[in-house]
């Protein structure tokens, strides 16, 4: 027997979220907490390979709203979610598009916070980082092993997002430096080069792959008639002969 202490955070569905446009909505009147935990299917470890790393998601809803009179209050239902590999990338990659915007907004800006940001998004030293996400997850579709998946294109838009974010960062931390660092600012816009050269083959062939499997699954819903000698068609509709038509 253990005890797993962790902590939770407020939990929003896509809907709620609309109601709640500030800060003070998502921090008040909250009945439902999340916490996640990784985990791998075919290992008792809880972190693996970007692959294989599964997680789960576990909803606790709760009987009184916080803030409440009480710190302590009765969990009344259960839920969870299981994120597929895919999936755990791309919430990985909102996170940290999330970062990037927060960190160009923030106000007065930082620039060390920045340029740590910017760091972690483009250096080639990161393991499993952005681009390695893309590798192992588009690849495969570019070399035609798998078939496009809704998740593959919403991986596809959300590095087209993070990219566009992580322009606006360097743009911004361009305007924040001192005369020492342009060297260092030469060097993020180098690595920013680098990696938007290796990511848009692999967003290029997911686009098309997509576009194409969206074709093909249109064409299949589409299926014209076909007339035989008997003068009937595929359907079954009777078809008139042109001898008979031109009458």
């Amino acid at each position: 027997i253990y005890i797993q202490v962790t902590y939770v955070e407020p939990y929003f569905d896509t809907s709620e979220l609309q109601h709640r446009p500030t800060h003070f909505d998502r921090n008040y009147n909250l009945k439902r907490f999340m916490y996640a935990s990784p985990f791998t299917m075919d290992t008792n470890r809880a972190h693996g390979s970007l692959h294989e790393q599964y997680k789960r998601k576990t909803i606790l809803t709760v009987e009184r709203a916080f803030p409440y009179v009480k710190t302590r209050i009765v969990i009344i239902d259960r839920e969870r979610l299981i994120l597929s590999p895919i999936e755990v990338a791309i919430e990985d990659l909102q996170k940290k598009t999330d970062e990037l915007r927060l960190a160009i907004q923030q106000e007065p800006a930082d620039p060390k916070i920045l340029q740590m940001v910017i760091q972690g998004c483009i250096s080639t030293a990161v393991n499993q980082g952005p681009l390695e996400v893309a590798n192992i997850f588009l690849n495969p579709i570019m070399n035609g092993v798998d078939l496009p998946t809704i998740h593959h294109n919403r991986l596809r838009l959300c590095f087209k997002e993070f990219t566009r974010r992580l322009a606006e960062a360097l743009k911004r931390n361009k305007t924040l430096i001192q005369a020492d660092q342009r060297e260092y600012q030469k060097d993020l816009e180098n690595k920013f080069t680098k990696f938007t050269e290796s990511l848009q083959p692999l967003l290029c062939a997911c686009k098309q792959s997509t576009m194409m499997e969206t074709t093909n699954k249109n064409l299949k819903k589409v299926q014209p008639s076909r007339s035989f000698n008997n003068g009937t068609s595929t359907n079954g509709n009777s078809i008139v002969p042109d001898e008979e038509a031109s009458n």
